[in-house]
């Protein structure tokens, strides 16, 4: 159906067509049932001849690039040429590689790579950044030359030289019979090849002449040659070892002596005309002709920080040399060598090949493959020699097949006229040109396929946020990139937030495993290059969200911290109460010991005195008045008496409390005593649920109601005296009242007796505990002592409650006051 039309037409040829395909030029192919394909059109031929089929395949496609793919039941064919009868330029059999016949199905994916399925496998075909040399058969340890017609020359062990050129013709152009294994090329166009026959010599005008060797080296392959400046030729062959050629006769070792006994491997002339030559055994030797026409030698070693093993090629850098070596690649700069180190510890080990650019780039062909250093990478490196250098390789997966060689023929890099660069193996030869290479320059998709803990697997494809169960410690992340053309230069980076503290690459593997995770959340991040180093524009990113178990939780933390302090502090209590209990044992038992003492006092040595004083006292009656003896014997009965009452003294003060809990009754047995003495009546009275004092106001305010009861019984002549043991909410109070003749208005206005320090004391002693004192007292009404405590202050409290707290700030601030 042609454009702006409604209906159809017919098209030729009329058969049964099964399957179409669409050209670059829009051409329309079919096939019918017998898998011819025909050119369709929308008219028959000028001689009225239907259509004739032109192709002969089970299937057709056109690639993005215009590229016809032809499928035959044994074989996929490339073809460029759409002619009849046009020779394809590829053609694809199980021989070399197609996994098997019947190929069918066909599909070009997003990088351009081609899939194509057939009856045993499914094929994969992508661009190849080198380009085999077609030859057909294959070389055997080829030699390279860059040609003076500006392609490269080239010739297998057993194969003609013949020039190729850059566009990967198959047949080349026959040069001369024969092979070569070493050539140079002199500063006037002379062209010098050398091989098992000897040497050949190529005029600038083309005309080759034939040289025979030396009568030792016939039969011997040609190692390494190099023109010298005075016309000489250097020349080294294999077993033989180094001649000198000038004015038609050669010369061993050029008459020098000196030269290391390794086998010369390579030569390069440097920008002074030098010769440097690579020996076999780590030595380099440097041969120049002086000013009086003599030529000398400098061997440069170990000592100079040579650190190559045999020398495989040696490159000319502006003042600088470049040498390849099966331990690495050196540059010799200034008479010192400088490693050339590159990332992830690269040695550059078997360099057989060294070219430098006119852009800066260096090309290394060695064991491991064909190298890139870029010129700004270079450049650095130069500044920084201890630096590791950037670089890209390429190898199998890129077209290069075999390795570069290690003995001969060397070197396996040549720059052509045309700025190709060409490598050689054991076994083949491919190009590549620097300013073309083909690059992939779409960035791979990430994906995070899958998280499993505790044995359970959880997808993640279109999931931003994942919680796992409660207690999960074990996390296994599965990921991967979507690059399907060189997927195992594929670099990946990941990095899961809160563990990594920077980002981890995988080596061959596509998972990363975590273990004693806390709970919390997690960002794992997941980014990746593909094999030209395009990176994604977006890091793939999952949240992954581990709740705490009630154990692993703030609150179960605290409670164990409370727990803990609760038990320290249970601890400590047992501990007090223990050491107190202990204490109170001790006291009581003192306490017993002081009583039997007091009672044991009392009932011998004081009744004894009594009885003394009553005997005493009957004869001093008998004696009479105004007598020198009566007044003798009435001054040792008034001192006997004083003795009487500091010893009764003593001994109520043997029945003083030892602890607060017994406090009451050492008071009321202390006041008894009193009565019983002085002949007063006497009452103690308890006010509120009894507490335990602190121990320190225990002991002041017994003192305290001790001093007080004894001077009322001693000096009021009161016939009751009342102790008040007051246990307020607020306050303790202690109070004693009687009901003697009361204190002298002389005493109560100075607040003390002279010569006596009971009432100063009792001030005293009250103020040290942060109490307050009063005395009342009216002559003839008797007198009332109170002693008032704040509870906060009086009462034993628990060691960390606010009062506690206050009362210790209460009396830091008193203490710092007084």
């Amino acid at each position: 159906r042609k454009p702006g039309e409604r209906r159809f037409s017919q098209a030729w040829p009329r058969t049964a067509l099964m399957s179409m395909a669409e050209g670059p030029d829009g051409a329309i192919w079919a096939s019918d049932d017998a898998s011819r394909y025909y050119r369709v059109r929308t008219a028959l031929l000028a001689s009225g001849k239907p259509p004739a089929p032109e192709l002969q395949g089970s299937g057709l496609r056109f690639d993005r690039r215009g590229q016809m793919w032809l499928m035959r039941g044994d074989a996929v064919e490339r073809k460029l040429d759409l002619r009849p009868g046009a020779v394809p330029e590829q053609r694809l059999t199980l021989v070399n590689g197609l996994s098997g016949a019947l190929p069918q199905a066909f599909f070009e994916d997003r990088e351009g790579n081609l899939w194509i399925g057939t009856s045993a496998g499914i094929d994969r075909l992508r661009r190849n950044r080198l380009r085999p040399l077609p030859v057909r058969p294959g070389f055997d340890h080829p030699a390279m030359l860059a040609g003076p017609d500006g392609g490269i020359w080239a010739a297998g062990h057993m194969s003609d030289v013949r020039s190729f050129s850059g566009d990967g013709d198959a047949v080349g152009k026959l040069i001369f019979k024969g092979g070569f294994s070493a050539s140079c090329q002199a500063p006037d166009g002379t062209l010098w090849i050398g091989g098992d026959q000897g040497l050949r010599r190529r005029a600038p005008d083309g005309r080759m002449t034939a040289i025979a060797p030396p009568a030792v080296a016939r039969g011997a392959a040609v190692q390494a040659l190099q023109p010298d400046p005075d016309g000489g030729l250097w020349v080294s062959f294999a077993g033989a070892r180094l001649f000198r050629l000038a004015e038609g006769e050669w010369v061993k070792e050029g008459g020098l002596a000196g030269f290391p006994a390794g086998r010369v491997m390579v030569m390069e002339r440097d920008a002074q005309g030098r010769v440097w030559m690579g020996h076999g055994d780590n030595h380099l030797s440097v041969v120049a002709r002086g000013r009086d026409g003599r030529d000398s030698l400098r061997v440069l070693g170990a000592q100079a920080g040579l650190e190559l093993g045999k020398v495989l090629s040696l490159h000319r850098d502006g003042q600088a040399m470049w040498a390849g070596g099966e331990r690495g690649t050196m540059l010799i700069r200034d008479g010192r060598a400088l490693a050339l180190r590159g990332r992830h510890g690269e040695t550059f080990r078997g360099m057989a090949g060294i070219v430098r650019l006119p852009d800066g780039d260096l090309w290394l062909h060695g064991a491991d493959g064909i190298y890139h250093i870029e010129a700004a990478s270079l450049a650095a490196w130069l500044r920084a020699p201890d630096s590791e250098v950037a670089f890209e390789r390429f190898g199998a997966q890129d077209g290069l097949r075999g390795h570069a060689a290690q003995l001969r023929p060397l070197p396996a890099l040549v720059r052509a006229a045309d700025g190709k660069l060409w490598f050689s193996t054991g076994s083949a030869i491919a190009l590549i040109d620097p300013a073309n290479i083909y690059r992939n320059r779409l960035a791979p998709p990430v994906l995070i396929r899958s998280v499993s803990s505790g044995g359970k697997l959880y997808e993640t494809e279109n999931v931003r946020t994942l919680t796992l169960p409660q207690g999960a410690d074990t996390v296994r992340i599965v990921f991967t990139a979507l690059a399907l053309s060189i997927p195992e230069r594929v670099r990946l980076l990941y990095r899961l937030d809160g563990v990594d503290h920077e980002w981890q690459e995988p080596l061959g593997r596509r998972a990363a495993s975590y273990t004693n995770l806390a709970p919390g959340t997690y960002r794992f991040e997941l980014n990746a290059a593909n094999e030209d180093g395009v990176w994604s524009p977006a890091p793939a990113v999952l949240d992954i969200v581990i709740p705490p178990t009630f154990v692993q939780t703030r609150w179960f933390l605290l409670l164990l911290a409370l727990c803990a302090v609760l038990l320290l502090y249970a601890g400590y209590a047992l501990r007090v109460r223990r050491l107190t209990r202990r204490m109170q044992e001790r006291l009581d038992a003192r306490l017993e010991e002081r009583s039997r003492i007091a009672r044991s006092l009392h009932d011998t040595l004081l009744q004894g005195v009594q009885g003394l004083l009553m005997s005493v006292g009957a004869h001093v009656h008998q004696v009479p008045q105004g007598s020198g003896e009566r007044a003798r014997l009435e001054r040792i009965m008034d001192l006997a008496r004083r003795l009487l009452v500091e010893g009764r003294d003593q001994i109520m003060d043997l029945r003083a409390a030892a602890s607060p809990e017994e406090m009451r009754l050492a008071l009321q047995a202390f006041g008894r005593e009193l009565a019983a003495y002085s002949g007063n009546g006497f009452e103690i009275r308890t006010l509120g649920r009894p507490r335990p004092l602190t121990p320190q106001v225990n002991d002041e305010v017994y003192a305290i109601a001790r001093e007080a009861l004894f001077n009322a019984s001693r000096y009021a002549d009161a016939r009751q005296v009342l102790l008040e043991l007051d246990y307020g909410a607020d306050s303790f109070a202690l109070r004693i009242r009687d009901d003697g003749r009361g204190l002298d208005q002389a005493v109560a206005n100075a607040g003390y007796r002279p010569g006596h320090w009971g009432l100063p004391g009792m001030r005293e002693r009250a103020g040290g505990i942060g109490a307050a004192f009063s005395i009342e007292s009216r002559a003839g009404q008797g007198t009332q002592i109170v002693l008032t405590l704040p509870a906060d202050l009086a009462y034993q409290l628990s060691l960390f409650s606010p009062a506690a707290l206050l009362r210790r700030w209460r009396r830091r601030t008193f203490l710092t006051f007084r």
